[in-house]
Protein backbone atom coordinates (compact mmCIF):
# COMPACT_ATOMS: atom_id res chain seq x y z
CA UNK A 1 0.00 0.00 0.00
CA UNK A 2 1.13 3.34 -0.84
CA UNK A 3 0.40 6.90 1.23
CA UNK A 4 -0.22 9.48 -0.06
CA UNK A 5 2.86 11.47 -2.55
CA UNK A 6 2.17 15.14 -1.57
CA UNK A 7 1.60 17.42 0.78
CA UNK A 8 -2.00 18.80 1.78
CA UNK A 9 -2.69 22.12 0.21
CA UNK A 10 -2.65 24.00 3.08
CA UNK A 11 1.04 23.30 3.65
CA UNK A 12 2.42 24.56 0.74
CA UNK A 13 4.68 27.60 0.22
CA UNK A 14 2.63 30.86 -0.87
CA UNK A 15 4.67 30.81 -3.98
CA UNK A 16 3.69 27.44 -5.20
CA UNK A 17 0.32 27.40 -3.55
CA UNK A 18 -0.07 29.74 -6.09
CA UNK A 19 1.52 28.65 -9.07
CA UNK A 20 0.36 27.49 -12.23
CA UNK A 21 -1.80 23.99 -11.11
CA UNK A 22 -0.98 21.63 -14.55
CA UNK A 23 1.25 22.08 -17.72
CA UNK A 24 0.15 19.90 -20.24
CA UNK A 25 2.64 18.66 -22.73
CA UNK A 26 1.03 17.89 -26.42
CA UNK A 27 -1.99 19.08 -27.94
CA UNK A 28 -3.57 15.95 -29.50
CA UNK A 29 -6.46 14.44 -28.66
CA UNK A 30 -5.24 13.13 -25.30
CA UNK A 31 -4.09 16.39 -24.29
CA UNK A 32 -7.01 18.36 -25.57
CA UNK A 33 -8.84 16.22 -23.52
CA UNK A 34 -7.33 16.77 -20.21
CA UNK A 35 -6.98 20.56 -21.54
CA UNK A 36 -10.89 20.53 -21.14
CA UNK A 37 -11.50 18.53 -18.31
CA UNK A 38 -9.56 20.87 -16.58
CA UNK A 39 -10.88 24.36 -17.88
CA UNK A 40 -14.77 22.76 -17.01
CA UNK A 41 -13.88 22.46 -13.41
CA UNK A 42 -11.89 26.13 -12.91
CA UNK A 43 -8.39 24.35 -12.84
CA UNK A 44 -5.78 26.33 -14.17
CA UNK A 45 -3.37 25.20 -16.78
CA UNK A 46 -1.01 25.57 -20.01
CA UNK A 47 -1.46 23.25 -22.84
CA UNK A 48 1.92 23.60 -24.95
CA UNK A 49 2.47 22.15 -28.16
CA UNK A 50 5.69 22.64 -30.37
CA UNK A 51 4.34 22.14 -33.49
CA UNK A 52 3.34 25.55 -35.52
CA UNK A 53 -0.65 24.57 -35.62
CA UNK A 54 -2.79 21.83 -35.93
CA UNK A 55 -1.81 18.33 -37.31
CA UNK A 56 -2.79 17.37 -40.47
CA UNK A 57 -4.06 13.99 -41.49
CA UNK A 58 -6.52 11.06 -40.36
CA UNK A 59 -4.21 8.56 -38.71
CA UNK A 60 -6.66 7.48 -36.05
CA UNK A 61 -9.33 7.68 -37.34
CA UNK A 62 -12.03 5.42 -35.15
CA UNK A 63 -13.85 6.64 -31.99
CA UNK A 64 -15.52 4.15 -30.27
CA UNK A 65 -18.63 4.47 -27.78
CA UNK A 66 -17.03 4.97 -25.13
CA UNK A 67 -15.23 7.37 -26.01
CA UNK A 68 -18.31 8.89 -27.42
CA UNK A 69 -19.35 9.15 -24.17
CA UNK A 70 -17.02 10.77 -23.08
CA UNK A 71 -17.33 13.31 -25.88
CA UNK A 72 -21.06 13.41 -24.46
CA UNK A 73 -19.88 14.62 -21.31
CA UNK A 74 -17.56 16.63 -22.16
CA UNK A 75 -20.43 18.73 -24.58
CA UNK A 76 -18.81 18.10 -28.21
CA UNK A 77 -20.32 14.65 -29.01
CA UNK A 78 -22.94 16.33 -31.60
CA UNK A 79 -20.43 18.07 -33.82
CA UNK A 80 -17.88 14.93 -33.62
CA UNK A 81 -20.70 12.72 -34.73
CA UNK A 82 -21.88 15.62 -37.56
CA UNK A 83 -18.23 14.95 -39.24
CA UNK A 84 -18.88 11.36 -38.90
CA UNK A 85 -20.20 8.16 -39.89
CA UNK A 86 -21.36 5.55 -37.56
CA UNK A 87 -21.00 2.27 -38.23
CA UNK A 88 -19.51 2.01 -41.66
CA UNK A 89 -20.02 -1.24 -44.12
CA UNK A 90 -16.69 -2.75 -44.71
CA UNK A 91 -16.49 -4.58 -48.42
CA UNK A 92 -13.78 -7.17 -48.32
CA UNK A 93 -12.58 -8.38 -51.26
CA UNK A 94 -10.46 -12.00 -51.15
CA UNK A 95 -7.86 -12.86 -53.07
CA UNK A 96 -10.07 -15.12 -55.24
CA UNK A 97 -12.53 -12.36 -55.52
CA UNK A 98 -15.22 -13.28 -53.39
CA UNK A 99 -16.70 -10.24 -51.92
CA UNK A 100 -18.11 -10.23 -48.25
CA UNK A 101 -20.01 -7.46 -46.66
CA UNK A 102 -19.10 -6.66 -43.25
CA UNK A 103 -19.32 -3.85 -40.26
CA UNK A 104 -22.91 -4.75 -38.96
CA UNK A 105 -23.86 -3.69 -35.79
CA UNK A 106 -24.19 -6.95 -33.61
CA UNK A 107 -28.09 -7.98 -32.47
CA UNK A 108 -26.92 -7.83 -29.29
CA UNK A 109 -25.84 -3.83 -28.86
CA UNK A 110 -28.81 -2.90 -31.33
CA UNK A 111 -31.52 -0.44 -29.60
CA UNK A 112 -30.02 -1.10 -25.90
CA UNK A 113 -31.50 2.17 -23.61
CA UNK A 114 -27.92 1.52 -21.48
CA UNK A 115 -26.12 2.75 -24.31
CA UNK A 116 -26.24 5.18 -26.79
CA UNK A 117 -24.06 4.43 -29.49
CA UNK A 118 -23.78 0.70 -30.12
CA UNK A 119 -20.65 1.24 -33.16
CA UNK A 120 -17.95 3.37 -33.86
CA UNK A 121 -17.66 6.13 -35.53
CA UNK A 122 -15.24 6.87 -38.55
CA UNK A 123 -14.20 10.79 -38.67
CA UNK A 124 -10.83 11.80 -39.40
CA UNK A 125 -8.20 12.58 -35.94
CA UNK A 126 -8.03 16.34 -37.04
CA UNK A 127 -11.88 16.69 -36.85
CA UNK A 128 -11.95 15.52 -33.25
CA UNK A 129 -9.04 17.92 -32.17
CA UNK A 130 -10.69 20.36 -34.34
CA UNK A 131 -13.63 19.87 -32.40
CA UNK A 132 -11.95 19.39 -28.80
CA UNK A 133 -10.11 22.58 -29.55
CA UNK A 134 -13.76 24.29 -30.23
CA UNK A 135 -14.82 23.34 -26.99
CA UNK A 136 -11.58 24.53 -25.22
CA UNK A 137 -11.82 27.52 -26.57
CA UNK A 138 -15.81 27.75 -25.18
CA UNK A 139 -14.32 27.18 -21.65
CA UNK A 140 -11.92 30.09 -21.97
CA UNK A 141 -8.51 28.00 -23.06
CA UNK A 142 -6.65 27.45 -25.81
CA UNK A 143 -3.19 25.76 -27.05
CA UNK A 144 -0.01 27.79 -27.39
CA UNK A 145 1.35 26.25 -30.97
CA UNK A 146 4.76 26.54 -31.62
CA UNK A 147 5.84 26.29 -27.77
CA UNK A 148 8.27 23.93 -27.06
CA UNK A 149 8.93 22.04 -23.68
CA UNK A 150 12.92 22.05 -23.06
CA UNK A 151 14.09 20.61 -19.54
CA UNK A 152 12.26 20.14 -16.43
CA UNK A 153 13.09 19.71 -12.74
CA UNK A 154 10.23 18.61 -9.81
CA UNK A 155 10.16 18.79 -6.47
CA UNK A 156 8.19 17.86 -3.54
CA UNK A 157 6.08 20.85 -4.31
CA UNK A 158 5.57 21.10 -7.97
CA UNK A 159 7.55 21.45 -11.32
CA UNK A 160 9.85 24.02 -12.96
CA UNK A 161 9.80 23.38 -16.58
CA UNK A 162 11.88 25.67 -19.42
CA UNK A 163 9.57 25.85 -22.53
CA UNK A 164 10.84 27.67 -25.77
CA UNK A 165 8.71 29.52 -28.26
CA UNK A 166 9.80 32.10 -31.16
CA UNK A 167 13.71 31.41 -29.87
CA UNK A 168 12.84 32.74 -26.64
CA UNK A 169 12.59 30.20 -23.31
CA UNK A 170 10.35 30.98 -20.35
CA UNK A 171 10.33 28.73 -16.85
CA UNK A 172 6.83 27.52 -16.13
CA UNK A 173 6.42 25.98 -12.39
CA UNK A 174 3.37 24.33 -12.20
CA UNK A 175 1.80 21.77 -9.32
CA UNK A 176 2.27 19.10 -12.11
CA UNK A 177 3.08 17.81 -15.19
CA UNK A 178 1.59 15.90 -17.65
CA UNK A 179 3.16 14.79 -20.73
CA UNK A 180 0.66 13.79 -23.83
CA UNK A 181 3.39 14.16 -25.75
CA UNK A 182 3.19 11.02 -27.84
CA UNK A 183 5.69 7.86 -28.47
CA UNK A 184 8.75 9.41 -28.60
CA UNK A 185 7.58 11.52 -25.58
CA UNK A 186 10.51 14.04 -24.14
CA UNK A 187 8.30 14.27 -20.56
CA UNK A 188 8.56 10.39 -20.34
CA UNK A 189 12.45 10.43 -21.87
CA UNK A 190 13.32 12.62 -18.78
CA UNK A 191 11.71 11.84 -16.08
CA UNK A 192 13.35 8.06 -16.42
CA UNK A 193 9.95 6.26 -17.29
CA UNK A 194 10.90 3.04 -18.77
CA UNK A 195 9.44 2.65 -22.61
CA UNK A 196 9.13 -1.09 -22.50
CA UNK A 197 8.66 -3.60 -25.41
CA UNK A 198 9.97 -4.29 -29.31
CA UNK A 199 9.98 -2.67 -32.79
CA UNK A 200 8.91 -5.16 -35.28
CA UNK A 201 10.87 -3.28 -38.65
CA UNK A 202 9.17 -5.98 -40.84
CA UNK A 203 5.61 -4.92 -39.80
CA UNK A 204 4.86 -1.97 -42.05
CA UNK A 205 1.91 0.14 -43.57
CA UNK A 206 1.68 2.92 -45.98
CA UNK A 207 -1.20 5.27 -44.18
CA UNK A 208 -1.80 8.46 -46.93
CA UNK A 209 -5.13 10.74 -46.95
CA UNK A 210 -5.42 10.86 -50.95
CA UNK A 211 -8.79 11.58 -53.29
CA UNK A 212 -10.27 9.15 -55.57
CA UNK A 213 -11.86 9.01 -59.00
CA UNK A 214 -13.34 5.62 -59.66
CA UNK A 215 -14.70 4.26 -55.69
CA UNK A 216 -18.12 4.63 -53.97
CA UNK A 217 -17.58 6.56 -50.93
CA UNK A 218 -20.95 3.82 -49.53
CA UNK A 219 -18.14 1.77 -47.85
CA UNK A 220 -14.76 1.21 -46.34
CA UNK A 221 -13.02 -1.05 -49.25
CA UNK A 222 -10.83 -3.83 -48.63
CA UNK A 223 -8.83 -6.38 -50.73
CA UNK A 224 -7.04 -8.74 -49.71
CA UNK A 225 -3.99 -10.79 -51.76
CA UNK A 226 -0.76 -12.89 -51.58
CA UNK A 227 1.78 -9.72 -51.09
CA UNK A 228 -0.94 -7.96 -48.57
CA UNK A 229 -4.18 -5.85 -47.93
CA UNK A 230 -4.40 -2.45 -49.38
CA UNK A 231 -7.61 -0.52 -48.18
CA UNK A 232 -9.38 3.02 -49.10
CA UNK A 233 -11.52 4.07 -46.04
CA UNK A 234 -13.95 7.32 -47.30
CA UNK A 235 -13.33 10.31 -44.68
CA UNK A 236 -16.80 11.49 -43.58
CA UNK A 237 -16.67 15.37 -44.18
CA UNK A 238 -14.02 15.93 -46.13
CA UNK A 239 -13.47 14.69 -50.14
CA UNK A 240 -10.50 12.19 -49.01
CA UNK A 241 -10.22 8.19 -48.32
CA UNK A 242 -7.72 7.27 -45.98
CA UNK A 243 -5.41 4.83 -47.62
CA UNK A 244 -3.53 1.99 -45.92
CA UNK A 245 -1.49 -0.66 -47.26
CA UNK A 246 0.94 -3.03 -45.78
CA UNK A 247 4.43 -3.38 -46.64
CA UNK A 248 6.29 -6.98 -46.11
CA UNK A 249 9.94 -6.96 -46.04
CA UNK A 250 11.78 -6.63 -49.39
CA UNK A 251 8.42 -4.46 -51.10
CA UNK A 252 8.73 -0.86 -51.89
CA UNK A 253 7.90 1.70 -49.05
CA UNK A 254 8.21 4.69 -50.80
CA UNK A 255 5.03 7.86 -50.14
CA UNK A 256 4.78 8.28 -53.80
CA UNK A 257 1.93 8.45 -55.50
CA UNK A 258 2.91 6.19 -58.17
CA UNK A 259 4.17 3.67 -55.23
CA UNK A 260 0.30 3.71 -53.95
CA UNK A 261 -0.88 3.59 -57.28
CA UNK A 262 0.79 0.63 -57.81
CA UNK A 263 0.15 -1.58 -55.11
CA UNK A 264 -3.69 -0.97 -55.29
CA UNK A 265 -3.70 -2.39 -59.07
CA UNK A 266 -1.68 -4.79 -57.87
CA UNK A 267 -3.50 -5.99 -54.99
CA UNK A 268 -7.21 -4.62 -56.27
CA UNK A 269 -7.09 -5.95 -59.58
CA UNK A 270 -8.20 -2.73 -60.50
CA UNK A 271 -6.87 0.13 -62.77
CA UNK A 272 -10.16 2.10 -62.93
CA UNK A 273 -9.46 3.15 -59.35
CA UNK A 274 -7.29 6.36 -59.68
CA UNK A 275 -5.59 7.77 -56.57
CA UNK A 276 -4.76 11.61 -56.18
CA UNK A 277 -2.59 14.14 -54.71
CA UNK A 278 -1.79 12.83 -50.81
CA UNK A 279 -2.46 15.31 -48.75
CA UNK A 280 -0.84 13.79 -45.32
CA UNK A 281 1.26 10.22 -45.73
CA UNK A 282 3.02 8.49 -43.50
CA UNK A 283 4.95 5.07 -43.02
CA UNK A 284 3.94 3.31 -39.73
CA UNK A 285 6.11 0.57 -38.04
CA UNK A 286 4.80 -1.88 -35.50
CA UNK A 287 6.22 0.12 -32.15
CA UNK A 288 4.55 -2.14 -29.07
CA UNK A 289 5.40 -1.11 -25.80
CA UNK A 290 4.22 -0.05 -22.45
CA UNK A 291 5.55 1.93 -19.72
CA UNK A 292 6.68 0.87 -16.31
CA UNK A 293 4.87 3.39 -14.52
CA UNK A 294 2.71 6.30 -15.34
CA UNK A 295 3.69 8.25 -12.50
CA UNK A 296 7.20 10.03 -11.75
CA UNK A 297 6.31 12.16 -8.50
CA UNK A 298 5.07 15.40 -10.12
CA UNK A 299 5.01 14.05 -13.64
CA UNK A 300 2.35 12.08 -14.96
CA UNK A 301 1.91 10.93 -18.91
CA UNK A 302 -0.76 9.70 -20.58
CA UNK A 303 -1.98 8.43 -24.43
CA UNK A 304 0.95 7.29 -26.72
CA UNK A 305 3.03 8.66 -23.97
CA UNK A 306 2.02 5.70 -21.96
CA UNK A 307 1.22 3.04 -24.73
CA UNK A 308 1.56 2.84 -28.30
CA UNK A 309 0.68 -0.39 -30.55
CA UNK A 310 -1.03 -1.48 -33.61
CA UNK A 311 -4.09 -0.07 -35.12
CA UNK A 312 -5.88 -2.83 -35.18
CA UNK A 313 -9.17 -2.70 -33.59
CA UNK A 314 -8.83 1.02 -33.38
CA UNK A 315 -7.97 1.28 -29.32
CA UNK A 316 -4.96 3.98 -29.50
CA UNK A 317 -6.72 7.29 -29.55
CA UNK A 318 -9.63 6.45 -28.00
CA UNK A 319 -7.60 5.13 -24.53
CA UNK A 320 -5.84 8.37 -24.94
CA UNK A 321 -8.94 10.50 -24.31
CA UNK A 322 -9.96 7.73 -21.44
CA UNK A 323 -6.62 8.44 -19.56
CA UNK A 324 -6.97 12.14 -20.03
CA UNK A 325 -10.69 11.49 -18.57
CA UNK A 326 -9.29 9.11 -15.56
CA UNK A 327 -6.79 11.96 -14.82
CA UNK A 328 -8.30 14.97 -15.16
CA UNK A 329 -11.25 14.73 -12.85
CA UNK A 330 -8.48 13.41 -10.07
CA UNK A 331 -6.37 16.57 -10.49
CA UNK A 332 -9.32 18.66 -10.54
CA UNK A 333 -10.72 17.02 -6.91
CA UNK A 334 -7.11 17.28 -5.70
CA UNK A 335 -7.07 21.19 -6.41
CA UNK A 336 -10.56 21.46 -4.43
CA UNK A 337 -9.65 19.22 -1.62
CA UNK A 338 -9.17 15.75 -2.30
CA UNK A 339 -6.43 13.78 -0.60
CA UNK A 340 -3.18 13.91 -2.99
CA UNK A 341 -3.15 9.77 -2.73
CA UNK A 342 -6.16 9.96 -5.53
CA UNK A 343 -3.69 10.18 -7.61
CA UNK A 344 -2.20 7.13 -6.89
CA UNK A 345 -5.75 5.53 -8.42
CA UNK A 346 -4.52 7.19 -12.06
CA UNK A 347 -2.10 4.51 -12.55
CA UNK A 348 -3.38 1.79 -10.23
CA UNK A 349 -6.87 1.91 -12.60
CA UNK A 350 -5.49 2.99 -16.05
CA UNK A 351 -2.23 0.73 -16.52
CA UNK A 352 -3.89 -3.01 -16.50
CA UNK A 353 -6.45 -1.24 -19.20
CA UNK A 354 -3.06 -0.42 -21.35
CA UNK A 355 -2.12 -4.34 -20.75
CA UNK A 356 -6.05 -5.37 -22.32
CA UNK A 357 -5.59 -2.90 -25.39
CA UNK A 358 -1.75 -4.59 -25.89
CA UNK A 359 -2.99 -7.64 -26.19
CA UNK A 360 -6.26 -7.25 -28.04
CA UNK A 361 -3.98 -5.04 -30.51
CA UNK A 362 -1.29 -7.68 -30.98
CA UNK A 363 -4.34 -9.99 -31.80
CA UNK A 364 -5.43 -8.72 -34.33
CA UNK A 365 -2.37 -7.57 -35.98
CA UNK A 366 -1.41 -11.67 -35.88
CA UNK A 367 -4.77 -12.14 -37.58
CA UNK A 368 -4.37 -9.32 -40.41
CA UNK A 369 -1.33 -10.85 -40.80
CA UNK A 370 -2.17 -14.54 -41.48
CA UNK A 371 -4.93 -13.44 -42.72
CA UNK A 372 -3.57 -10.79 -45.64
CA UNK A 373 -6.03 -7.92 -44.48
CA UNK A 374 -8.33 -7.21 -41.71
CA UNK A 375 -11.84 -8.90 -40.16
CA UNK A 376 -14.45 -7.11 -41.61
CA UNK A 377 -16.47 -7.73 -38.70
CA UNK A 378 -17.18 -5.46 -35.17
CA UNK A 379 -17.66 -7.15 -31.48
CA UNK A 380 -17.90 -6.61 -27.78
CA UNK A 381 -14.15 -6.60 -27.42
CA UNK A 382 -13.38 -3.34 -29.32
CA UNK A 383 -15.77 -1.07 -28.35
CA UNK A 384 -14.42 -0.34 -24.44
CA UNK A 385 -17.79 -0.54 -23.13
CA UNK A 386 -16.15 -3.50 -21.34
CA UNK A 387 -13.34 -1.46 -19.51
CA UNK A 388 -13.76 -1.26 -15.72
CA UNK A 389 -11.94 -0.73 -12.61
CA UNK A 390 -13.28 -3.53 -10.31
CA UNK A 391 -11.14 -4.05 -7.46
CA UNK A 392 -9.85 -0.59 -7.42
CA UNK A 393 -9.54 1.89 -3.95
CA UNK A 394 -11.86 3.57 -5.48
CA UNK A 395 -14.74 0.80 -5.91
CA UNK A 396 -16.88 -0.69 -3.23
CA UNK A 397 -20.32 -2.65 -3.14
CA UNK A 398 -22.21 -4.88 -0.68
CA UNK A 399 -23.06 -6.99 -3.75
CA UNK A 400 -22.29 -10.53 -4.48
CA UNK A 401 -19.42 -11.42 -6.52
CA UNK A 402 -21.82 -12.70 -9.51
CA UNK A 403 -23.65 -9.68 -9.72
CA UNK A 404 -23.36 -8.31 -13.46
CA UNK A 405 -23.29 -4.42 -11.87
CA UNK A 406 -20.60 -3.84 -9.87
CA UNK A 407 -18.75 -0.90 -8.23
CA UNK A 408 -16.13 -0.08 -11.11
CA UNK A 409 -18.06 -0.80 -13.88
CA UNK A 410 -18.64 1.99 -16.42
CA UNK A 411 -22.20 3.10 -15.45
CA UNK A 412 -24.92 2.55 -17.62
CA UNK A 413 -26.90 4.89 -19.54
CA UNK A 414 -30.86 4.80 -19.14
CA UNK A 415 -33.51 5.71 -21.57
CA UNK A 416 -37.66 7.06 -20.55
CA UNK A 417 -36.38 9.25 -17.43
CA UNK A 418 -39.40 11.56 -17.16
CA UNK A 419 -38.49 14.74 -15.04
CA UNK A 420 -40.36 17.99 -14.22
CA UNK A 421 -38.44 19.43 -17.94
CA UNK A 422 -39.79 16.33 -19.38
CA UNK A 423 -37.79 13.38 -21.10
CA UNK A 424 -34.58 12.49 -20.44
CA UNK A 425 -31.62 10.12 -20.51
CA UNK A 426 -30.02 9.49 -17.58
CA UNK A 427 -26.54 10.37 -19.56
CA UNK A 428 -28.17 13.72 -19.90
CA UNK A 429 -28.56 14.27 -16.03
CA UNK A 430 -25.12 13.10 -14.89
CA UNK A 431 -22.60 14.81 -17.52
CA UNK A 432 -21.01 17.59 -16.16
CA UNK A 433 -17.62 16.07 -14.40
CA UNK A 434 -19.27 15.85 -11.16
CA UNK A 435 -20.01 12.59 -8.73
CA UNK A 436 -23.91 11.83 -9.47
CA UNK A 437 -25.84 9.92 -6.22
CA UNK A 438 -28.87 7.40 -7.47
CA UNK A 439 -31.14 7.45 -4.96
CA UNK A 440 -34.12 4.50 -5.50
CA UNK A 441 -35.53 4.53 -1.88
CA UNK A 442 -35.95 7.13 0.65
CA UNK A 443 -34.13 11.04 0.43
CA UNK A 444 -30.35 10.05 1.55
CA UNK A 445 -29.19 12.91 3.98
CA UNK A 446 -25.24 12.61 2.90
CA UNK A 447 -23.10 14.37 4.98
CA UNK A 448 -21.08 17.10 3.20
CA UNK A 449 -18.28 16.87 1.54
CA UNK A 450 -15.57 18.67 -0.78
CA UNK A 451 -17.09 17.47 -3.52
CA UNK A 452 -20.19 18.80 -6.31
CA UNK A 453 -22.58 15.76 -5.76
CA UNK A 454 -25.82 15.80 -7.24
CA UNK A 455 -28.32 13.90 -5.97
CA UNK A 456 -31.34 11.99 -8.19
CA UNK A 457 -34.18 10.42 -6.66
CA UNK A 458 -36.31 7.86 -8.57
CA UNK A 459 -39.95 8.38 -7.81
CA UNK A 460 -43.28 7.59 -8.98
CA UNK A 461 -44.36 11.22 -10.03
CA UNK A 462 -40.95 13.90 -10.12
CA UNK A 463 -41.69 16.79 -8.09
CA UNK A 464 -38.37 18.94 -7.92
CA UNK A 465 -35.81 19.22 -10.05
CA UNK A 466 -33.50 16.21 -8.99
CA UNK A 467 -36.55 13.93 -9.30
CA UNK A 468 -36.55 11.36 -11.85
CA UNK A 469 -39.62 8.64 -12.92
CA UNK A 470 -38.17 5.28 -14.56
CA UNK A 471 -41.03 5.23 -16.69
CA UNK A 472 -40.16 1.99 -18.73
CA UNK A 473 -37.52 0.16 -15.91
CA UNK A 474 -34.75 0.67 -17.91
CA UNK A 475 -32.89 2.48 -14.69
CA UNK A 476 -33.42 -0.49 -12.39
CA UNK A 477 -33.34 -2.82 -14.92
CA UNK A 478 -29.39 -1.73 -15.63
CA UNK A 479 -28.66 -0.91 -12.20
CA UNK A 480 -30.22 -4.43 -11.20
CA UNK A 481 -31.40 -1.95 -8.05
CA UNK A 482 -33.98 -3.15 -5.60
CA UNK A 483 -36.36 -0.64 -3.36
CA UNK A 484 -32.96 0.43 -1.57
CA UNK A 485 -30.47 0.69 -4.09
CA UNK A 486 -28.11 3.36 -4.06
CA UNK A 487 -25.67 4.11 -6.74
CA UNK A 488 -22.59 6.53 -6.38
CA UNK A 489 -21.41 7.45 -10.02
CA UNK A 490 -18.06 8.80 -10.26
CA UNK A 491 -17.01 12.30 -12.48
CA UNK A 492 -15.89 10.14 -15.21
CA UNK A 493 -18.51 7.90 -15.77
CA UNK A 494 -17.85 4.71 -13.73
CA UNK A 495 -19.06 3.05 -10.67
CA UNK A 496 -18.17 4.16 -7.42
CA UNK A 497 -20.22 2.23 -4.51
CA UNK A 498 -23.12 0.14 -4.84
CA UNK A 499 -25.22 0.02 -1.59
CA UNK A 500 -28.38 -2.71 -2.29
CA UNK A 501 -29.18 -2.20 1.21
CA UNK A 502 -29.35 1.83 0.85
CA UNK A 503 -26.69 2.63 3.72
CA UNK A 504 -26.28 6.21 3.74
CA UNK A 505 -23.44 6.61 5.78
CA UNK A 506 -21.26 4.26 3.11
CA UNK A 507 -21.09 6.45 0.53
CA UNK A 508 -20.56 9.53 3.01
CA UNK A 509 -17.41 7.39 4.36
CA UNK A 510 -16.30 6.77 0.43
CA UNK A 511 -16.62 10.50 -0.21
CA UNK A 512 -14.91 11.22 3.05
CA UNK A 513 -12.32 8.39 2.43
CA UNK A 514 -10.91 10.36 -0.79
CA UNK A 515 -10.97 13.57 0.76
CA UNK A 516 -8.63 12.07 3.50
CA UNK A 517 -5.10 11.73 3.92
CA UNK A 518 -5.36 8.48 5.42
CA UNK A 519 -6.67 7.18 1.54
CA UNK A 520 -3.96 4.41 0.75
CA UNK A 521 -4.02 3.11 -3.53
CA UNK A 522 -1.95 -0.38 -4.27
CA UNK A 523 0.92 0.45 -6.42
Amino acid sequence: MTAMRAEPETKLSPQVRNALRVLIVGAGPTGLTLACELARSGVSFRLIEAAPGPQPGSRGKGIQPRTLEVFGDLGIVDRVIANGRMAMPICSTAPDGRVTLGGAIPEALRDRPDMPYPASLITPEWRTEEALRQRLAELGGAVEFGTALSRFEQSDEGVSAVVVKDGEAETVTARWLVGCDGGHSLVRQQAGIAFEGETREEVRMIVSDVEVDGLDRDAWHMWRHEEGLVSLCPLPSTNAFQYQASIAPGQDPELSLANMQAILERRSGRTDVRLHGPEWSSLWRANIRLVDRYREGRVFIAGDAAHIHSPAGGQGMNTGIQDAHNLGWKLAAVVKGASPALLDSYEAERRPVAVGVLALSNARLKQAIEQKGIAARRDASTIQLDINYRGSALARDDRDEMALLRAGDRAPDATRLTTVEGERRLFDLTRGGRFTLLSFGATPAVEASPFDLRTLHVVGQPTGPNDIADTEGHLASAYGAADHTLVLIRPDGYVALISDAGDVAAVSDYLAAIASTQLQVEP
